[in-house]
């Protein structure tokens, strides 16, 4: 029986070399290279895009759009992994775990866009609970999140590796403090919410990993939702997954006793969402912690090409 073919478009960048390592073992599918010489050659890449089974786009933005453009063949499906796409209609969005058929969804689509990293760990927090009803659409939202520098690609990780120890970095930098972050829009539609949420990412001084927060006031909602009832969602939601885990509820002096670490699930593809609360206050937080390598690029974008492809 033939294996499958994948080509992955921009195999040199960050994500692009984390998915080759991941399927350079995979007996599963056959990966089709283009050459050093041939990487910026249009002609070899258009020539590539169209004869493989699954082409995986590791591009900027403008450059997927392109590449998108080039394929005729329309027995080629495409998984994006830039931004480009996340919510654009004609896309599958390729987070299986967000709402019941998605995987099927995925399975089915020719196109889809593997998710941005922060915006992985919002929508696995929102999504649910907004579809259950136990927050409405038009509840205000700030998100809160960290992220190792990996997440800013080539540049940032020689940015800094390559200081000399007397000239470290920050161990934590906030940024796109003008509110207009990339995985805003992704965020707002695929979480269900009416109005894009405030979001405040920073970047800490280790390698990989994330955490995602979002405080709640829970006292300040039109219907009585407590801890409990934000924990009992995620839970009915993700029950079963091999892939999203459900901390116990942490409720009161109790939860002063959890530590919380981004680098938890780092080299896997597991993200772990967290209810923090207390009844005392009417007040909640929401965590979500991954590897944005893993279920928050890489990770995401084999456990997509599995679906898309048919395998096991």
């Amino acid at each position: 029986m033939r294996k499958p073919t994948v080509f992955i478009d921009g195999q040199a960048g960050t994500t692009g070399l984390q998915i080759r390592e991941l399927l350079a073992n995979d007996a599963a599918v056959e990966i089709v290279e283009i050459t050093a010489a041939d990487r910026k050659n249009d002609a070899a890449r258009r020539a590539l895009l169209n004869q493989v089974d699954l082409a995986i786009l590791c591009l900027p933005d403008d450059a997927a759009r392109e590449a998108v453009s080039w394929i005729e063949n329309d027995k080629v499906r495409v998984l994006d992994a830039s931004t480009a796409h996340r919510i654009a209609p004609g896309w599958a969005y390729g987070f299986p775990e967000m709402r019941r058929g998605q995987a099927e969804r995925i399975a089915a689509a020719r196109l889809v866009s593997n998710p941005g990293c922060y915006a992985t760990g919002v929508i696995a927090l929102l999504s649910p609970l907004i579809a259950a009803g136990v927050l409405a659409p038009s509840v205000p939202v700030s998100v809160n999140a960290i992220s190792g520098y990996s997440g800013g690609g080539k540049k940032m990780i020689e940015e800094y590796e390559g200081l000399p120890a007397d000239k470290a970095l920050p161990v934590f930098r906030p940024y796109a403090l003008a509110l207009q972050h990339k995985h805003v829009k992704e965020m707002k539609l695929h979480s269900g919410l009416v109005n894009p949420p405030i979001f405040t990412p920073a970047v800490g001084a280790f390698r990989q990993g994330m955490m995602i927060q979002i405080p709640l006031q829970l006292w300040s909602l039109p219907k009585a939702v407590t801890g409990a009832d934000l924990h009992a969602a995620l839970a009915q939601h993700y029950a079963g997954s091999s892939v999203v885990r459900v901390a116990p509820l942490h409720e009161g002096d109790q939860a002063n006793t959890i530590e919380m670490n981004p680098e938890k699930f780092n080299n896997t593809n597991i993200l772990e969402v967290a209810v923090f609360s207390n009844p005392d206050t009417q007040q909640a937080v929401l965590t979500a912690t991954l590897d944005n390598l893993g279920k928050g690029a890489s990770g995401a974008a084999i456990q997509n090409l599995y679906l898309m492809l048919g395998l096991s």
